[in-house]
């Protein structure tokens, strides 16, 4: 419970952008922030940042290992 409140203070770290944000998604085991999420979806394939958000939204299908 404690860990719940925590990061309701300080937020969560957007897999696109990196940084720590309140608003967002969760897409599988990650988040997405709303800033990136609305960036995302206006970015026309042919832009460069298209290949940037590919390859950062590579992360939510790698497994976390947990040992």
């Amino acid at each position: 419970m404690n860990s719940l409140i925590a990061k309701k203070n300080i937020g969560e770290t957007c897999v696109i952008c990196e940084q720590s944000k309140y608003r967002g998604i969760h897409l599988y085991t990650k988040f997405i922030c709303t800033e990136c999420e609305r960036d995302m979806i206006q970015t026309e394939t042919n832009d460069p940042k298209y290949h940037y958000y590919l390859s950062q939204l590579k992360k939510v299908t790698t497994p976390e290992i947990y040992s």
